[in-house]
């Protein structure tokens, strides 16, 4: 992930916690429950390796494809399952796994497919046109960033659901709201700290997609 490797850091914390105890849970849920909490324990924990600060853990070339390929599965899963929180969540992930795949990620596939040289030249081609580049921005007084890897109004839509969601979720959370908005659940011992690991992978969806 990009971004602040502190930020980073702390969603590693967060996501690993949360899906270590999913999966844990799901060891003594009740068999029509034990198959969804162990979803949400595993998507944590891919969120978790997904958040990894890509400035101190260098992704392998083939990382954004692993996580394509898996929460894509997991998606079409949730899908027949029709879970749709599950499917939208496994969506996302794909999504962000393929925004990870740029440019930079284009280059390096060229030098793994194709020979050295011709790549070498364009390399050596394309970083005097970004010299170039920096000197007129800098003459400007501007600073040249690299272009977003996601689509703007996918990753809105995505902003808005996970806002909404981790809104809704956290206000069950208080125990009078809970009992107002959806009727008298529990919200104190192993369910209510399975929902409180829902809202805190929902934060750290959000966090993810800001990066994006």
């Amino acid at each position: 992930m990009h971004g602040p490797p502190l930020i980073g850091w702390l969603l590693v914390l967060l996501c690993t916690g949360a899906g270590v105890y999913c999966l844990a849970l799901a060891r003594s849920a009740p068999s029509g429950q034990r198959a969804g909490t162990r979803g949400e324990g595993l998507m944590a924990l891919g969120m978790a390796a997904m958040a990894l600060p890509a400035s101190a853990v260098a992704p392998p070339a083939w990382w954004p494809w692993l996580f394509t390929a898996a929460f894509g599965a997991a998606g079409l899963w949730a899908l027949v399952r029709r879970h749709l929180h599950h499917a939208v969540g496994a969506g996302a992930m794909v999504y962000m796994a393929l925004a990870m795949v740029g440019p930079s990620g284009a280059m390096d596939h060229l030098r793994h497919m194709g020979g050295t040289g011709h790549v070498e030249q364009a390399s050596q081609l394309g970083q005097v046109h970004q010299w170039d580049q920096m000197d007129q921005a800098g003459a400007m007084g501007s600073v040249v960033h690299s272009a977003p890897g996601g689509l703007p109004l996918l990753t809105g839509l995505l902003l808005a659901y996970y806002t909404v969601y981790v809104i809704g979720a956290g206000v069950r959370l208080v125990p009078g709201a809970a009992t107002a908005v959806a009727g008298p659940a529990p919200s104190e011992g192993p369910a209510g700290v399975l929902r409180a690991c829902r809202v805190a992978m929902g934060i750290g969806m959000l966090a993810m997609l800001l990066a994006v």
